[in-house]
């Protein structure tokens, strides 16, 4: 072959080499085998059983001796581990090996006991904190009826709890005896605190204005703080409402049997 032919060759076939070689497959790694990590936290959230103590609610989720051990001896510092009440939610962190980085327990609606260890050391603190909220202003209004003849009938129909009733009796006090003077059409406006939470049942604050419309006369309390003085609820005029004595000589108790009176 001349030198023209073997150029040509070269011209030819040179590429075709070269794709070749690069269409060449590379090896493909083989796939690693994944790697399960245990937790290295464990979280458990639950309410406290009945008859439990501090150690046997510790114990129980997986705490070690020792660590249960340093968790009461911090309690002790705040809160008394005998005053534990069941149902009361609780909320606990700990280690796989059985040590303890976190545990909450709900005093009441208002405060909680928390136990957790150091930033800068292992040792266990516990303090009392309050349980944070969020204060909303709301407003209700019910009718004494013959399917509500009582103010906790009437007051759950409008879907609140006993508690606002009670406080709601609190304020009139010195002017109905909510135990025998309620009437069918009698109805209640009241203007109030909500505290809501994350995670957990609202609660009530004060109650800011009320008025009760009973046996066709109205009675209105506006809360009010005077310069240097005490929150207290006055009328519209600005007389206190504790000027009345207490018509009632029972405490007003939340009932469903009726409150209705037929001595007016």
């Amino acid at each position: 072959m001349n030198v023209a032919g073997r150029l040509l060759c070269l011209l030819l076939f040179a590429p075709l080499a070269g794709c070749a070689a690069d269409s060449t497959p590379e090896s493909v790694p083989s796939r690693a085998t994944d790697i399960f990590l245990v937790p290295d936290t464990v979280r458990v959230q639950d309410v406290v059983p009945s008859g439990a103590t501090l150690e046997l609610l510790l114990r129980a989720q997986g705490l070690a001796s020792d660590a249960a051990a340093s968790a009461i001896e911090a309690a002790l510092e705040v809160f008394d581990p005998r005053k534990l009440r069941a149902a009361q939610p609780f909320m606990l962190a700990r280690t796989a090996d059985g040590g303890l980085r976190h545990f909450e327990y709900e005093i009441d609606a208002d405060n909680l006991l928390r136990i957790a260890s150091g930033i800068d050391s292992d040792a266990l603190y516990a303090e009392v904190l309050p349980i944070p909220k969020t204060l909303e202003l709301a407003s209700t209004a019910g009718v004494i009826s013959k399917n509500a003849p009582s103010l906790y009938q009437a007051m759950a129909a409008a879907g609140e709890r006993p508690a606002l009733s009670n406080a709601l009796a609190q304020v009139f006090s010195g002017e109905i005896d909510f135990n025998t003077e309620l009437q069918p059409s009698d109805s209640f406006a009241v203007a109030f605190e909500r505290l809501t939470r994350e995670g957990g049942p609202s609660s009530y604050g004060e109650i800011t204005a009320a008025e009760f419309r009973n046996d066709g006369r109205v009675v209105r309390a506006i809360r009010f703080t005077p310069p240097g003085g005490e929150p207290d609820y006055y009328d519209e005029n600005g007389r206190s409402l504790r000027r009345f004595f207490l018509r009632s000589p029972l405490k007003f108790e939340p009932r469903v049997t009726s409150g209705f009176s037929l001595s007016r």
